[in-house]
């Protein structure tokens, strides 16, 4: 087993592309590792780079806390699987399961047992004579994944192993991989776009925008705390409400939290009043995910915001209501469309508002809870800043609802709101630092 330390690593390309800014990630001993974030994002270049494909422009890679910058990739006892599987297509599939033992010098006897044994575990035992072209996309999938443990490396760099299946397959596939890399309790770094992949496999989160890692965590705590905005949009089906809201204290009683026509209150008593306090008479942003929201009849008291349906979708097991409360929507600029897995269930926000950015620039800057590695970049600007009237939007308020429900677009919905479930995070797009969970 490995364990992984990147300190500073930074990757620039001939061309002046930077496509890794200042990373920072620690992977311990047998820990599943998951680089999460769009396409061009840096992480496959990341893993790359640990394998040794890539030299780092500046910065830092340790294996076992040995620097391994200049160690040739043979020497640094990793298996690699790769997004288009890689077989030999003249090889049957125990040629190819064996062809890493075979370069390694092992003996043919051994080398057929370890062969038979992964193949076994793989449940491809029975098409060990067949070449790759007569196999499934799993069976190829179940090859490429023996091929790498049959070295028994301490190290496993996966790269989007799954995306070229379909969603069934990937979906057994992720419990297959999942409990597989934990019973041979071998470190793993796994490169994906799919946030369900992330969150299912994943004994930790690594997420990247731009080059830059976002935050790392728990899924649990990726999920629930995230550090910016850019993850907030991120995670999540459908994606987490952003609102643009005017804070005013009144002292010792509430902190009064305007969304446009409406607004919520937060007691005084409320830890986290005291650090939204000290953006009296400025804009933030409040997130607020769908299972924050309770549909409430019309007449109930409290913290209830009330609005009318945009627009209606059904998934079957639920339906999903946008609603327009009359306040501003924030919007990520390369959000839309970079979770793989949501574009069945992304509202008219995500579908039609593409070419709305209210986030422009790059997450790097400083901020009240930002990691030190997001601290590398520079020229933030204001997630609300109001470039003109027509770069601003209405908010459509994502509510679940029971499998269609007896209303429509048009018809009046309010919803109660749990304010212990809400995320503010200031005008950079960082998370507001509460430490309340």
């Amino acid at each position: 087993m490995t364990t992984v330390a990147l300190k500073d690593v930074t990757k620039v390309f001939h061309d002046g592309t930077v496509a890794v800014d200042n990373v920072n990630l620690d992977v311990d001993d047998g820990e599943f590792m998951v680089l999460l974030g769009p396409s061009g994002c840096g992480k496959s270049t990341v893993l790359r780079m640990v394998a040794g494909l890539e030299d780092p422009s500046s910065g830092a890679i340790l294996l076992d806390g040995e620097l391994a910058n200049d160690l040739p990739p043979r020497d640094r006892r990793i298996a690699m699987v790769f997004q288009d599987f890689a077989l030999y297509p003249h090889m049957t599939v125990n040629d190819n399961i064996a062809f890493p033992l075979r370069l390694s010098g092992v003996e043919p006897a051994s080398r057929g047992e370890r062969v038979a044994d992964v193949a076994s575990a793989l449940g491809i035992g029975d098409v060990l004579g067949r070449k790759p072209s007569q196999l499934s996309g799993g069976q190829r999938q179940r090859v490429a994944m023996g091929r790498a443990i049959v070295r028994r490396p301490g190290l496993f760099l996966m790269d989007e192993p799954l995306s070229n299946l379909d969603s069934g397959l990937r979906a057994e596939l992720r419990a297959e991989i999942s409990g597989l890399v934990r019973e041979l309790n071998v470190s793993t770094i796994y490169v994906t776009h799919d946030q369900a992949e992330a969150l299912t496999m994943a004994d930790r989160v690594a997420i990247m925008r731009k080059g830059v890692l976002q935050d790392v965590g728990t899924p649990t705590q990726v999920y629930g705390r995230p550090a910016t905005l850019y993850v907030a949009a991120f995670l999540g089906s459908p994606r987490m409400n952003l609102l643009e809201a005017s804070v005013y204290v009144h002292l010792d009683r509430y902190v009064t939290l305007n969304l446009g026509d409406q607004a919520l209150y937060l007691p005084w008593d409320d830890i986290r009043a005291r650090a939204v306090a000290h953006y009296h008479g400025e804009r933030i942003v409040v997130g607020m995910r769908a299972e924050a929201l309770t549909p409430v009849a019309p007449d109930t008291q409290g913290d209830v915001l009330k609005g009318r349906i945009r627009y209606l979708e059904h998934h079957g097991h639920e339906s999903l209501a946008y609603l327009d409360i009359g306040a501003t929507a924030v919007v990520v600029d390369d959000i839309a469309g970079a979770a793989a897995g949501q574009s069945a269930e992304a509202g008219p926000i995500q579908r039609l508002g593409h070419a709305v950015q209210r986030l422009a620039g790059r997450s790097g800057g400083a901020g009240r809870s930002v990691p030190r590695q997001r601290q590398a970049g520079s020229g933030r600007t204001s997630v609300l800043s109001d470039p003109g009237r027509h770069h601003r939007r209405p908010a459509e308020l994502a509510v679940r609802l029971a499998p269609y429900p007896a209303v429509s677009a048009g018809h009046p919905l309010a919803v109660s709101v749990r304010l212990d479930a809400l995320h503010f995070f200031d005008e950079r797009g960082d998370r507001i630092d509460v430490g309340w969970r």
